[in-house]
């Protein structure tokens, strides 16, 4: 596992994460971001997905291609809206990370790269997101050896800056 600060969407990776809301169709900070450097590919799959399963229930993954991106695929995650920790919020973020690297080991993804989920406009606050992103990637790496490497792909200094303490830490 490792940390860089940086755009995610310039990460040559087998997949990189989106951050997505339960729609699928793109909206602001990385969920945008990706939408906008992948193209118009991302969205058609997006909304086929959308067609046929309905939205994405906070926590689970479903993976479309890269399109434009450097990476291969991108994996869309939906993370919890924090609600003070009252809605099991802590739970499904880390299931966001779980599933998200199930779904890639299913599709023999040997490297991957996570945005910090939920620490936007979802408001999540950034010290316990960093702690359970890395506690929830490390699990998920002891058991198994098909993710090789990880790297979290930090917007900002401060995301930076704990995820690099909680890497240290566990």
């Amino acid at each position: 596992m490792q940390v860089v600060q940086g755009d995610i969407t310039k990460i040559a990776a087998d997949a990189i994460i989106n951050a997505a809301n339960s729609s699928l169709l793109g909206g602001g900070g990385v969920d945008g971001a990706i939408h906008r450097a992948g193209g118009k590919t991302i969205l058609e799959e997006c909304k086929a997905i959308v067609a046929r399963l309905g939205r994405c229930p906070t926590g689970e993954a479903v993976i479309t291609t890269g399109g434009n991106l450097p990476a291969k695929y991108v994996i869309h995650t939906v993370g919890p809206v924090w609600n003070g920790g009252k809605k099991q919020e802590e739970e499904k973020l880390a299931d966001c990370y779980t599933n998200s690297l199930k779904l890639a080991a299913a599709h023999r993804l040997t490297s991957i790269a996570f945005p910090n989920i939920s620490t936007g406009v979802y408001r999540f606050p950034k010290e316990k997101a960093s702690r359970i992103a890395v506690q929830a990637v490390r699990n998920f790496m002891q058991g198994s050896n098909e993710i090789m490497q990880v790297i979290f792909v930090c917007y900002d200094e401060e995301n930076f800056n704990l995820i690099r303490k909680y890497l240290d830490y566990f």
